[in-house]
């Protein structure tokens, strides 16, 4: 019993980070129709500035650059680079998708020069210290995770709800025409949309080198591509099925690599492939995601 309620908090700490880079996945694709393919490079560079100024600065400094820095990127990537090409309009949103993956290659090919074969502290302040939750011993950096992605992700869903960026996000998701006619600028909403998406990815890298991983190293950022299924999962335009499908995606990584030696028939390392299994899993039965709906056109 003990095993499996470790499996859970570990499985419902790694969904908490997930959510915050599926999040980033939703955000952009509503603002702009454009799957985002740099978004693992975004999230390896926001841990390589942290890691290379915490000792100068200070954890919390290193974090704050890191993130201003990473969502200036993801902002001026989107402003002058993808929309230098196509503009808002979203029928470009194809080829601006193409286009995220030459910058993904772009970005890591430089940041893996930087990196090496190191592995990188991030100077967070929890190092490898555990504490104990009732029977359960669990990594102090794990409910960190938890605590600052629960209250990330109710900021980010506020903004949303209750500011006027979040009505235009909104608004222009549902119909860009009709929210350009009524004065959403949409450059402006989509720009910050990427920001926002850069800084959550800055944040996430954070958690996912901290202890029981190793620390930064260039393989970090493909941890994203985990977040990638669940975002598909929960439907692509809604962030209420992207933390519902981070926390199943969380969840079943934990217990199938907590139950790998039971689980020996189906391969080593099954791990690594069970959120994109369950993503097929869900897709046969609800194609659209589980929040997903289908749209009603009018002829």
């Amino acid at each position: 019993m003990t095993t499996f309620l470790d499996n859970v908090f570990n499985g419902l700490a790694l969904g908490a980070v997930y959510a915050l880079v599926a999040l980033g996945f939703v955000i952009i694709f509503k603002a702009s129709g454009v799957m985002n393919f740099a978004h693992g490079s975004l999230l390896l560079l926001g841990g390589y500035v942290t890691a290379v100024l915490h000792d100068d600065l200070g954890f919390a400094g290193a974090l704050a650059v890191s993130v201003l820095v990473t969502a200036a990127v993801a902002g001026a990537m989107d402003r002058f680079l993808l929309q230098a090409g196509g503009g808002a309009d979203p029928h470009a949103a194809h080829v601006q998708t193409i286009v995220t993956i030459g910058v993904d290659i772009v970005i890591l090919t430089d940041l893996s020069r930087r990196i090496g074969g190191d592995l990188l502290s991030l100077g967070d302040p929890w190092g490898d210290s555990v504490s104990g939750l009732g029977p359960v011993t669990v990594a102090d950096s794990r409910i960190a995770a938890i605590v600052v992605s629960t209250v990330v992700i109710a900021g980010v869903f506020a903004l949303f709800r209750y500011t006027n960026w979040g009505l235009s996000l909104r608004a222009s998701a549902e119909d860009v025409e009709a929210a350009a006619l009524m004065g959403v600028r949409l450059v402006r909403v989509r720009t910050l949309a990427w920001c926002l998406a850069g800084a959550l990815a800055a944040l996430a890298a954070v958690f996912l080198a901290a202890f029981p991983a190793p620390g930064l190293e260039r393989t970090t950022g493909q941890i994203a591509l985990k977040a990638f299924p669940a975002a598909i999962l929960g439907g692509m335009a809604s962030p209420p099925g992207a933390l519902a499908g981070s926390l199943l995606i969380g969840l079943t990584e934990a217990l199938v690599a907590g139950y790998q030696s039971d689980l020996h028939v189906l391969g080593e390392g099954f791990g690594d492939v069970a959120p994109y299994a369950v993503m097929v899993l869900v897709l046969l039965i609800r194609p659209t995601g589980l929040f997903g709906g289908k749209a009603a056109v009018r002829v």
